[in-house]
């Protein structure tokens, strides 16, 4: 039986280009680090979120002091949210994007290489398999989502 978040042996993510990203021009170049690490993209969709989308995505934080700041910040710009999959997905993007600070991210990390900040971080990745099942259900229909 397959564990949530899992499809034949892939486990199954989420990942977000963040507006800074986007704005900066880096959406291709962050696309090509994820195909290099081998992640299979099965959905992408440029959108620009509505202060109640960004509300309601980042719902788990709302108490937080920085909930106001990311709200505004994921509503400033247009954001790619693209449903990925690879063996042992979620872990192996946490190690691919780097440090949440960006100015902590190990060096050849998205974050290293395209964000600025703890905020301006370039890019957002599922932080568990639930999770990530929630994040793409968000964003994406079954019936958008394209295997190999």
């Amino acid at each position: 039986m397959m564990s949530v978040g899992e499809t034949g042996g892939m486990e199954e993510t989420l990942t977000i280009i963040k507006p800074d990203a986007v704005r900066a021009g880096n959406t291709g170049r962050i696309i090509a680090h994820l195909e290099d690490a081998r992640f299979e993209i099965q959905a992408m969709r440029r959108m620009h979120l509505s202060r109640a989308q960004a509300e309601a995505f980042y719902a788990v934080h709302r108490e937080r002091p920085f909930y106001a700041d990311l709200v505004a910040f994921m509503t400033s710009g247009p954001v790619v949210a693209i449903a990925l999959a690879r063996e042992n997905a979620v872990a192996h993007l946490r190690d691919v994007m780097g440090a949440t600070d960006s100015t902590q991210a190990a060096e050849g990390t998205i974050r290293n290489l395209y964000g600025t900040n703890i905020q301006n971080n370039a890019i957002h990745g599922s932080d568990s398999p639930e999770n990530a099942a929630i994040e793409r259900a968000f964003f994406f229909a079954a019936c958008d989502l394209v295997g190999r």
